[in-house]
């Protein structure tokens, strides 16, 4: 009977210790739910060759690339390519002709859409230097740089829930668009769906499916409305608020900052501002922007009256009426033209309305003249 039981216990315990190696295999092969240990593929070629033995897959970025003539950095280069799919090149193209169709204009394709636009885009999905995941193993991520024209990206390491297990699924990286703005609500994010493809040259990681080519910015480009000249920083004067603001010129929101042509930075101000220009002769404007600022879309103005005169102190002649106007986008210009013919040594920008609430921002004004 004793024997018995030994004989029991001591099969038990050998079922336990197969039971155990059985999982630390399970774990070993199910992708590394706790090690988190990553697969690299590796290819035999550059990264130019890899992308050429995925037919269906980067005809577009292929196509994009033989384009603007970037085929020798892909070939030769230390670099690492976040890649874009068909899909992400047609989900581009779709909108732009959706919008082109609606202005009634004709439609446009990779082969022959604003080569400038399709190279300044194209150039930030190709970064300097080889970088694997275990490169980007920081809690914040890390920034990355554009290889021809240093424009700043990020990227961040994602661990997926799976199967139970906190970030114990596959991994990602989170691509990011900074905007150029410090402020991680104004960047555009797209993930990955496949990583670490090492390459003679480089390092691959291929996008989501669903990221949209240009992030946010191909129909924009492609549709924009050049603003003309700035008479501001051609024929130079002084700009000033008929408002009570009591920040100190150095304040970060001064009113100085919607004078400067820079669109990262603002002028804020709790209440609805009258925005002065005084040339030093007066001058013929016929249209003027307006750049929204990096945030709070509430704070933007809705509704404003744009006016000139000769007299500061006499009668202001009404020359542009805006009301309902919104801005769809931060940092954005856009464009507002006018009949006039008469030269006027002020022009103001009276802001009658907000788009919500009571605070106001805006990045930049500016009064323009087109030849027409």
């Amino acid at each position: 009977m004793i024997f018995g039981n030994k004989m029991t216990m001591k099969t038990n315990y050998i079922i336990l210790i197969a039971i155990g190696i059985s999982l630390l295999s399970s774990c070993a092969k199910d992708g590394g739910y706790y090690d988190r240990k990553l697969e690299t593929v590796v290819y035999n070629g550059t990264v130019y060759e890899y992308l050429k033995s995925k037919p269906g897959v980067f005809d577009s970025l292929i196509k994009v690339i033989d384009r603007i003539g970037d085929q020798s950095i892909l070939d030769n280069e230390e670099i690492t390519l976040f890649a874009p799919t068909n899909q992400s090149f047609q989900l581009a193209i779709q909108n732009l002709n959706n919008t082109r169709r609606i202005a009634e204009e004709p439609f446009e394709y990779l082969a022959n859409v604003e080569l400038v636009h399709l190279d300044t885009m194209t150039s930030q999905y190709i970064i300097r230097g080889k970088l694997p995941t275990d490169s980007m193993q920081k809690q914040d991520g890390i920034p990355l740089t554009s290889f021809k024209y240093g424009y700043p990206m990020h990227s961040k390491i994602n661990y997926i829930n799976s199967s139970g297990y906190v970030a114990g699924g596959p991994t990602v990286i989170n691509f990011s668009d900074t905007k150029q703005s410090l402020f991680l609500r104004n960047w555009v994010t797209t993930p990955t769906i496949s990583i670490n493809i090492k390459t003679k040259n480089g390092i691959v990681h291929i996008l989501n499916n669903e990221h949209v080519f240009g992030f946010n910015d191909f129909v924009r480009r492609f549709t924009y409305d050049a603003p003309p000249p700035n008479l501001f920083a051609t024929v130079g004067g002084r700009g000033f608020v008929r408002s009570q603001d009591e920040r100190p010129d150095n304040h970060v929101e001064h009113q100085k900052y919607v004078f400067d042509g820079n669109r990262e930075t603002k002028y804020l101000l709790g209440g609805l501002p009258v925005i002065h220009w005084e040339f030093p002769e007066p001058q013929i404007a016929n249209a003027y922007t307006l750049t929204s600022a990096n945030d709070f879309p509430d704070r933007d103005p809705r509704d404003w009256t744009i006016s000139g005169t000769n007299d500061l102190a006499g009668t202001w002649e009404r020359l542009d009426v805006i009301n309902g106007q919104l801005f769809e986008q931060r940092f954005q210009l856009k464009v507002f033209r006018f009949e006039n013919a008469v030269p006027y040594k002020y022009y103001r920008i009276e802001i009658r309305g907000l788009r919500s609430g009571s605070t106001f921002q805006l990045a930049d004004w500016s009064m323009n003249l087109e030849d027409r």
